[in-house]
């Protein structure tokens, strides 16, 4: 049987967590699609789902602004944070909604703080 330790190889230890991961998340993609294609879209159980998605969503991007750890947490102010997430969100909001427009207006604010010393 293959396990973790059963190949003393180094590329072994990638692909295993590569095989181990695609087997695990795929699993689900299926039974999504399979079960998604016989319920409706607006269904009280899909905006239930989607309402908990976008607030777990939210949660993460608001613990990553006000508390973020490793060198975003030292070398950055709340405030800068703050300021890169609200440029970027207007800037999403103003160019046709384009999340990358948007991401890429964050990042760019955030460097611009960064180098100036905020």
């Amino acid at each position: 049987m293959l396990t973790y330790q059963s190949i003393d190889s180094l590329w072994w230890q990638f692909a295993f967590i590569l095989i181990a991961g695609w087997i695990a998340t795929d699993i689900w993609r299926v039974f999504g699609v399979l079960l998604g294609n016989r319920i409706d879209e607006n269904a009280e159980i899909l905006v239930l789902v989607r309402a908990i998605a976008t607030a777990l969503v939210a949660a993460v991007i608001a613990q990553l602004v006000i508390a973020p750890g490793g060198s975003l947490a030292a070398e950055t102010t709340v405030w800068l944070r703050i300021a890169a997430i609200a440029v970027g969100f207007a800037v999403y909001l103003f160019v046709a909604r384009q999340v990358f427009a948007g991401v890429l207006a964050a990042v760019c604010m955030l460097a611009a703080g960064m180098a100036a010393g905020f």
